[in-house]
């Protein structure tokens, strides 16, 4: 944030010509895109780089209009998040009177149905959290792992297997409309060519290949644990409220959330090998 501000500004910022293009994360302003948030409902995501050509692809067919004030360059997720707390979690009920930071909304209510505390920050804070015991743990994809140096602040990281993970995040790389409509035909061309499907086929897979080392620093210097199936069914049973509120949600806003939903999971299948 050198050019000012705070994460959940960075859309405003690129719509109101502050930057050109920014990196943010859509879920930072609740109820602001509630369609894109339907891949960040519980166990959406497959991979990286399926689930990011699919987010790319339904964009395209169902999120225009709440991105209609900026120019997408491309929508990506990370890959599947991880539970990493101070003590360890093999059941849900361990997870009882946590405080957990979580990435969204969604999430958020998912954590909140398994008996968690949810507690909503920016990543950047969590390194913090941990150290002044704000928080017990959070919810986030290994890569981030590494950078937030989070394998040193806690020793227990719960997976839950199985062919969708617990969440994932959306993100967009979004530009300023009139800093883009204003570019040569022969610029934007290649702007065009270069973003959209085309770079979500490699940043996905990109997404996926830095999961490994923050993996690899976590078997090291704590114990990884994938959670049984009989408790992933259960968080699945549990958390099945939160995709029903968000349906209810797009319902009331004259939105088929049932058929959203189920265009995202086809995609989301056709796109994962």
């Amino acid at each position: 944030m050198q050019l000012g501000g705070k994460p959940p500004q960075l859309i405003d910022q690129a719509r109101d010509g502050v930057v050109d293009i920014v990196w943010a994360l859509p879920s930072y302003t609740p109820g602001r895109y509630p369609t894109a948030a339907v891949f960040e409902l519980p166990f959406m995501v497959s991979t990286a780089a399926g689930t990011t050509l699919a987010v790319q692809e339904f964009y395209e067919k169902h999120m225009r209009d709440e991105f209609s004030d900026v120019h997408p360059l491309l929508f990506h997720v990370h890959a599947r998040g991880v539970i990493h707390t101070k003590n360890p979690v093999e059941k849900i009920d361990d997870l009882a009177g946590m405080k957990i930071r979580a990435p969204s909304r969604s999430i958020g209510k998912a954590l909140e149905a398994m008996g968690a505390t949810p507690v909503f920050m920016p990543v950047p804070a969590l390194p913090e959290a941990l150290s002044k015991g704000v928080v017990d743990g959070a919810v986030i994809p290994w890569e981030i792992t590494i950078p937030l140096k989070i394998s040193e602040l806690v020793d227990n990281h719960a997976v839950t297997p199985g062919p969708r993970g617990l969440y994932t995040s959306v993100f967009v790389l979004a530009m300023n409309k009139a800093k883009y409509d204003g570019m040569p035909a022969d610029l934007r061309k290649i702007l065009d060519d270069h973003s959209g499907m085309t770079m979500a086929a490699w940043v996905g897979k990109a997404w996926d290949e830095i999961e490994q080392p923050g993996l690899a620093k976590a078997k090291e210097s704590g114990t990884v644990r994938e959670m049984s199936p009989d408790q992933v069914a259960k968080m699945r049973e549990i958390t099945a409220s939160v995709t029903a509120e968000w349906i209810a949600e797009m319902d009331k806003a004259g939105k088929n959330g049932a058929a959203l939903l189920k265009d995202a999971n086809a995609l989301i299948d056709k796109h994962t090998k």
